[in-house]
């Protein structure tokens, strides 16, 4: 069972304040860089762009999960479940659960994109797949790997499942903990053909957090959940 957590109302909305205040002003800053003409930033797929984006949300996230663990007096090891007794046997459950979700989400998937066609829905690729697809640079390539496989799970798991769901169920909401945070996770990724698996997806990382209390255990479904896809991508391709 998912032990209590120590998270002040006041550092919660800085953290999720400071992560979305960031976001903005890298948006900002890259729009800004190419209307003066700087060359790094023309196009939107170039390297400086995606690095801009990605270190300006879940890069920020990093630096601020350790002031948040400071300003808590938690040690990351413990907010990590690194210091875990059940350690080995929460990371391979998490092995577990997400070979057997993994084919799930991929059939909702394709059920979402049907549906999607039926009714007209204009179907774009995610963002972070046309990047990757689209990549020219070995160099590209692997800083997109690298940020899907490293950078993305352990910020995204840290700020949803790790803060907002047992700050919100402690608060005395717990359907709005499982379904709210959830479904938020889903929205962040601005895909209509995503957001009911990656609902599912986040029920079943939520589950994993919940069974084990230990962060580390959804990181891993999320991170393992991501290569899969980069697999697949490339096998496609």
């Amino acid at each position: 069972m998912l032990s209590r957590k120590p998270w002040r109302a006041e550092s919660v909305i800085l953290l999720i304040a400071g992560v979305f205040a960031c976001l903005g002003v890298g948006v900002m800053t890259a729009g800004l860089l190419r209307q003066f003409g700087v060359a790094a930033f023309k196009l939107p797929d170039s390297f400086a762009n995606i690095l801009l984006a990605t270190l300006s949300f879940q890069g920020v996230t990093w630096l601020l999960i350790f002031n948040f663990l400071k300003q808590h007096e938690v040690n990351w090891r413990d907010a990590f479940g690194l210091r875990n007794p059940k350690l080995d046997k929460s990371i391979l459950l998490a092995v577990i659960v997400l070979a057997l979700v993994l084919p799930v989400i991929l059939q909702l998937e394709q059920y979402s994109v049907r549906v999607l066609q039926i009714i007209g829905w204009p179907l774009e690729d995610e963002r972070a797949v046309a990047l990757i697809v689209n990549a020219k640079s070995a160099w590209l390539q692997g800083y997109l790997a690298f940020f899907a496989i490293v950078l993305a799970p352990v910020a995204e798991e840290f700020m949803f499942r790790g803060v907002l769901f047992p700050f919100i169920k402690q608060l005395g909401y717990p359907k709005l903990a499982w379904f709210g945070v959830s479904f938020l996770f889903a929205l962040i990724h601005v895909n209509a053909p995503t957001l009911v698996p990656l609902f599912v997806f986040a029920l079943v990382l939520t589950w994993l957090y919940q069974k084990t209390d230990c962060l580390l255990a959804p990181i891993a479904a999320h991170s393992l959940f991501n290569t899969a896809n980069l697999v697949i991508l490339y096998t496609q391709q």
